[in-house]
């Protein structure tokens, strides 16, 4: 099965970036995921991009924050899909990471999900990966399904309750 790679630039993006790996352990996709800083450490970040093709890797995830060059970078060196998830930080709340993931040059794209959206680049991936892999579309479907039921049943809890009952009871 293939892979994706999961790659920050600090441990301070792991909460953010765990939820990437669960998304993909629902729907039962392998990963690796490592920290590794592209201003740092810029010898084991090329490593890294360069060598992850041959590691089966079809998509990145890549958390950054502040100046967010991680996603960029990847891109630039990995022939496949790059998904950049922008950080929330102190200064900017993750501006200053939406823009440098987003305006990426011309020829050099990077995917990118809402500041902190590290879930939704788990689902991205798998969608990407289920344009090949009918068993991961198919848990697609069913993740698809959950969501709706759950909503559904949220709305039934409306109309039984009230707004001012469900409210107390949230």
């Amino acid at each position: 099965m293939p892979k994706v790679g999961i790659v920050m630039g600090s441990d301070s993006d792991l909460k953010v970036m765990g939820k990437a790996a669960d998304m993909l352990d629902k729907f039962g996709i392998e990963y690796e995921m490592t920290i590794i800083s592209a201003h740092r450490m810029p010898d084991i970040f090329f490593d890294y991009a360069k060598s992850a093709e041959s590691k089966d890797y079809k998509v990145i995830i890549a958390g950054a924050g502040m100046a967010a060059h991680l996603p960029g970078m990847c891109a630039a060196l990995f022939p496949m899909p790059v998904i950049g998830v922008p950080i929330s930080g102190k200064n900017l709340d993750g501006m200053d990471a939406v823009y440098s993931i987003m305006q990426m040059p011309p020829g050099i794209p990077v995917a990118t999900v809402a500041i902190d959206g590290g879930a939704n680049a788990g689902i991205l991936a798998a969608k990407i990966l289920a344009t090949s892999n009918p068993e991961i579309l198919d848990k697609l479907k069913a993740y698809s399904e959950e969501m709706k039921e759950t909503v559904q049943g949220k709305a039934e809890k409306l109309d039984k309750l009230g707004y001012k009952e469900y409210i107390k009871q949230m």
